[in-house]
Order: structure tokens, then C-alpha cells, then sequence
């Protein structure tokens, strides 16, 4: 699990850093859209993606459904069900 960690980790950092200047950077073309905040911070689902990039499972669902939602739980308090992620 430390790997998974060190992953959250310097994708939190990333995000910290990135995620203001890109919204700064946008260009809004004057429609109202709905910002909805996630229950999911943005970190955790890019680490559950590059998680699943470099483990050996074959397709998302599997993985997401088999490994993620069963057994990591705990360090994803907020996690989403496969569909609405």
C-alpha cells in the first residue's frame, strides 16, 4: 500500500499546484455551467487511474469493481460505485 500512497501523494501535490492556474486559464464562452462539486477529490480518482495503468488487470471494470471497491475502501472514504465514477 505504500505505493498506492506515494501515488496519492505526489498527485495531490500536482493537483494543488495545477488545478488553480487551469481553472484561471479556461475560457468561458458566457453559458452558465453547473460546477457540482465531486464527492471524490480529483487526486483520488487520477490515482485510482494510474493505479489501474500500472497493475496487470486488462479492463477498468474489473479492477475497479474486484480490487478497488472491495479491499480499498478504506483509504477512499468517498468512493464512487463504477458507474458514477
Amino acid at each position: 500500500m505504500n505505493k498506492l500512497i506515494d501515488i496519492f501523494c505526489d498527485v495531490d501535490d500536482f493537483c494543488y499546484k495545477f488545478l488553480p492556474v487551469w481553472e484561471t486559464e479556461l475560457i468561458a464562452n458566457g453559458t452558465i455551467k453547473r460546477r457540482r462539486q465531486s464527492k471524490m477529490l480529483t487526486s483520488e480518482c487520477m490515482t485510482i487511474v494510474i493505479a489501474f495503468h500500472k497493475s496487470n488487470h486488462r479492463d477498468f471494470k474489473n479492477f475497479y469493481i474486484g480490487l478497488v471497491q472491495k479491499y480499498w475502501k478504506e483509504y477512499f472514504p468517498h468512493l464512487l460505485s463504477y458507474t458514477r465514477f
